[in-house]
């Protein structure tokens, strides 16, 4: 247990977690290296839980650098406003879920760990000088045809009021007695937009989200998890299509996506505005990316 969590206030809350209060926002470098040591035989780790952790995890007072805000913005194609892109708080507690899923305990590890679907609600609109709480804990871990599934639940507030909520879910790969169907691929819609996707999206999008999976930035990386070149960071993926229906956009909205097929890195993408509310991502063959929906 790290000094930083042993120095965090602690008190039992009544739906079984018990809340732990962080001094400060954790360093998300270290705990990456933490994650690549575990996973390493005999040098770290340790065994994995079988249930979830029974802790929630908080900061506050989190406020936002204008030029984190503004390089993000660039990176992902929203306007450079005073407003906090829907993804934007997801960037922000970042580093808080980082710490709870590479707890020893936490039941997925998070080297080669797949984000299969995001779920994000904008209760109002936030703005850059507002000052956040982050708490974050793991919910619904559930069996997978591929091994185990879980949800973690990053909540933002202002003055005591949840003003954001982000689901995100994982899927830690396991032995399985076999896959399921494939169906028949359906036509992919016509395109609204094509975009090329450059490499140095995934370094991007990596220093301002502090998300330094080397899967993103790396072409020995990505070898070493089984793709043939660096991948786009599927939150990446989640902005760039909110900045392309950043005028369509209302005040308070719930935005939901599965992440399908990974984007290589580099390749050309086709956007997609279908009707009620969808979007979606196609490679140049027709194949699914995202599959996302605005209520």
């Amino acid at each position: 247990m790290s000094a930083q969590t042993q120095a965090a206030a602690r008190r039992p809350e009544s739906d079984g977690r018990t809340l732990v209060q962080l001094s400060r926002m954790p360093a998300a470098g270290a705990l990456y290296r933490r994650a690549v040591l575990g996973a390493v035989p005999g040098v770290g780790g340790g065994r994995r839980g079988t249930d979830l952790p029974a802790v929630e995890l908080a900061v506050s007072g989190v406020t936002v650098d204008r030029a984190h805000l503004a390089d993000y913005d660039r990176v992902c194609g929203f306007r450079l406003t005073d407003r906090l892109p829907a993804t934007f708080p997801h960037v922000m507690g970042f580093p808080l879920t980082l710490r709870l899923m590479t707890a020893p305990g936490f039941p997925i590890p998070l080297t080669g760990v797949v984000h299969v679907g995001n779920r994000i609600t904008v209760h109002r609109p936030i703005t850059a000088d507002e000052t956040l709480d982050f708490s974050t804990y793991a919910a619904n871990l559930r069996p997978h045809d591929r091994g185990r599934q879980v949800d973690v639940v990053l909540v933002g507030s202002v003055d005591g009021e949840e003003v954001w909520r982000g689901v995100s879910t994982y899927l830690g790969r396991g032995r399985t007695s076999g896959g399921g169907a494939r169906g028949e691929r359906p036509e992919a819609p016509a395109a609204t937009a094509r975009w090329r996707v450059e490499p140095r999206v995934g370094t991007g999008y990596a220093r301002v989200s502090g998300d330094h999976n080397p899967i993103h930035t790396s072409r020995l990386g990505a070898r070493l998890f089984g793709f043939r070149r660096p991948i786009a960071h599927g939150m990446w993926s989640k902005a760039r299509c909110l900045a392309a229906l950043e005028s369509r956009l209302p005040d308070a909205y719930t935005v939901e996506v599965a992440f399908k097929l990974p984007v290589p890195l580099p390749s050309t993408v086709s956007f997609t505005l279908l009707p009620d509310g969808g979007f979606a991502l196609h490679d140049s063959r027709g194949r699914p990316h995202l599959a996302g929906l605005l209520r």
